[in-house]
């Protein structure tokens, strides 16, 4: 059966007590359109309501809304369940059914924002070519087993890897930065200690909520992180402003790079460079 994801936007925000009494609503009443709805995030202060269920249709999945409590999402879109749990999680979820902050304190809602981080290996078609494939191969491994373990260390979730580069998911913007910096001292490290060839790698970063304007999850959030990655120079963290403005008060310094006209995007981008000393 498909699976599907919707978004909520209450105007003047919504209590988590009112989101439970609807999904109580709905779990009432789902069971006679074929619908089960698993779990959901909410963003109390942005009344902003995620729901994940699977259901025949997308139409069904708003019929149990609609006869439950009348709350019809404004988007429904259909998502390949491993896909929202690689950026998401397999979030435990609490007697109401509210998803809850991975590793947060007891009953610590999940409020569905996520940071996207992409690593890419500078010229990584060049090295191939000047140095072979066995000694690329080698740099990607180095390269895979530092971002891995700086992954590790800052709970991050590998989505997929790139060919060049690795694609992750944080729950934490200030811990996807941290990660990123790890990255980079590392890598620093080794080229100070190692008299081989070395490797650069940029890294681009965005935050966002799971559903986004181009009807794909997390994909506006995607597209910018990976467009900030490309536009990085060796050894640089780029972010959106998003993620800045959710660093702030956990002590990093980010360096405001103005605007920036990034491909893809109709508008120039607020970047900001992450201050990471080595």
């Amino acid at each position: 059966m498909p699976t599907y994801m919707d978004i909520h936007e209450i105007q003047g925000g919504i209590t988590a007590e009112e989101v439970a009494k609807a999904h109580a609503h709905d779990v009432a009443v789902e069971g006679k359109y074929g619908v089960h709805y698993h779990r959901y995030w909410v963003n109390e202060s942005a009344g902003k309501i995620f729901c994940l269920c699977e259901a025949p249709t997308a139409e069904a999945a708003k019929q149990v809304h609609r006869e439950a409590h009348g709350l019809v999402a404004e988007k429904i879109i259909q998502v390949e369940p491993e896909v929202a749990d690689l950026f998401l999680g397999g979030s435990e979820v609490n007697t109401a059914g509210a998803a809850l902050l991975p590793g947060g304190a007891v009953d610590a809602r999940d409020p569905g924002i996520r940071t996207v981080l992409f690593t890419d290996i500078v010229d990584s078609t060049l090295l191939t070519q000047k140095l072979g494939d066995e000694i690329a191969m080698e740099f990607l491994r180095v390269h895979d087993s530092i971002v891995r373990d700086a992954l590790a260390a800052s709970k991050g979730r590998e989505v997929k890897h790139t060919g060049d580069g690795i694609m992750a998911s944080f729950v934490s913007a200030a811990a996807a930065v941290r990660c990123a910096m790890q990255i980079q001292r590392e890598l620093a490290r080794r080229e100070r200690e190692e008299r081989d060839h070395h490797i650069k790698v940029r890294i681009g970063g965005a935050a966002g909520e799971p559903v986004e304007q181009n009807n794909d999850i997390f994909g506006t959030t995607v597209q910018l992180a990976a467009r900030l990655c490309s536009h990085a120079q060796p050894d640089q963290i780029l972010v959106s402003t998003a993620v800045a403005e959710l660093c702030i008060g956990k002590g990093l310094m980010f360096r405001p790079l103005g605007e920036v006209s990034l491909k893809g995007f109709d508008r120039p981008v607020q970047v900001h460079a992450v201050e990471c000393a080595q």
